[in-house]
């Protein structure tokens, strides 16, 4: 499941992008599925990376595989990375976990370089207070969510970094029942039959992707989105 779309961003051929936060590589492997790019996976999880890097493995072995990628394991508020390396930056489902967000943000920017794009997603304010207010346990834990964002908010610590944010966009309106039904039935139960039953709701959408339910989640995406996503080019050089 992708939150960033890659069309507002046009990767092509050659560039370098940082996926900043990857994970187990979601959206680096659909990079290195669509161009010739070089692709730098950074996360500060070993088990992720390894499970990315295993992913990796399994693509280029079916020719899946076009651009060039290296993992990596790194700190979002302090990266091994040059003045303007990257063309492009992914950022998603990162910003709520780090203590210092302003850092992390002029990181970004210091890597990026000049009139390059960065895709920033976040868990929309909404869905994101109500999971916060059913149950404490959805946020208050090592490696947890530790800040709501306001859309208005968001864009105003961007823009202070040099960042202009060019296009918006709201997705997965229908995972945001998802956590709502994790919160209500606890967090940590699997087992609960609500709960798991839509969660099958949700694997069966993604891989058949039918589309008289993304029509009903693009509608649903305008007020109860779960992610907000940004997408935004560096206008110059950080001050």
């Amino acid at each position: 499941m992708l939150t960033i779309d890659f069309e507002f961003m046009q990767t092509r051929d050659g560039e370098v992008v940082l996926d900043i936060g990857c994970g187990e590589g979601r959206h680096s492997w659909e990079l290195c599925k669509r161009s010739k790019c070089c692709v730098y996976g950074v996360d500060i999880d070993e088990t992720s990376l390894k499970k990315a890097h295993y992913a990796f493995y399994l693509l280029e072995k079916q020719g899946e595989i076009k651009g060039s990628w290296i993992l990596a394991k790194a700190d979002i508020t302090s990266l091994p990375f040059k003045d303007n390396t990257f063309d492009k930056i992914v950022c998603s489902e990162v910003l709520e976990h780090v203590p210092d967000d302003i850092a992390a943000i002029r990181e970004l920017v210091r890597v990026l370089k000049s009139y390059g794009t960065i895709a920033i997603s976040v868990p929309s304010y909404l869905p994101e207070a109500i999971c916060w207010k059913i149950d404490r346990s959805y946020y208050d834990h090592p490696g947890g969510h530790l800040r709501i964002y306001k859309e208005s908010e968001l864009i105003a610590k961007l823009q202070r970094s040099n960042l202009r944010v060019y296009a918006t966009r709201r997705k997965h309106a229908l995972h945001s029942f998802y956590w709502i039904l994790r919160c209500l039935f606890g967090v940590n139960n699997d087992r609960a039959l609500l709960t798991s039953t839509y969660y099958r709701f949700l694997v069966w959408d993604i891989y058949h992707n039918p589309r008289p339910v993304r029509v009903l989640e693009t509608i649903l995406d305008r007020f109860f989105s779960k992610s907000l996503v940004l997408y935004a080019c560096k206008t110059g050089t950080l001050s």
